[in-house]
């Protein structure tokens, strides 16, 4: 195989826009949150065409096949041309998409810091 067949997989995460940077996908594979043909990998494993890769972020996990490699980051609609997504995947981050909907985790509304009258509140409540 060529090197445009050929890629390590914390930069083809970082391509395939999984991560906004190579130290945050090289991060996940170290603490084994990626999985490639069902194994635990380094960051420099090669990663070839065909390849199963399980990635965890957060509470999602998406389970795609690799159909491609790219030689630089390009948009994400060109990004998704890079793998694809299996069925049982898609329909297990669905239904948890809209289990969240119904039942949302207590403080998932919460963005930022308090405003001061917030901060006032609960300071009134720990008393």
């Amino acid at each position: 195989m060529s090197d445009s067949e050929r890629m390590r997989i914390d930069r083809w995460l970082w391509v395939a826009r999984f991560f906004k940077t190579r130290s945050l996908a090289a991060a996940a594979i170290a603490s084994h949150k990626i999985s490639c043909n069902g194994e635990h990998v380094k960051p420099a494993r090669e990663l070839k065409a065909d390849d199963r890769i399980e990635i965890t972020i957060g509470q999602t996990v998406f389970v795609i096949i690799v159909q491609g490699m790219a030689g630089q980051r390009r948009p994400a609609p060109e990004a998704r041309l890079l793998y694809e997504e299996t069925p049982e995947s898609q329909a297990e981050r669905i239904a948890q998409h809209e289990l969240r909907k119904l039942a949302p985790v207590p403080g998932s509304d919460l963005k930022g810091r308090p405003t001061k009258r917030e901060g006032r509140l609960i300071r009134g409540i720990k008393r």
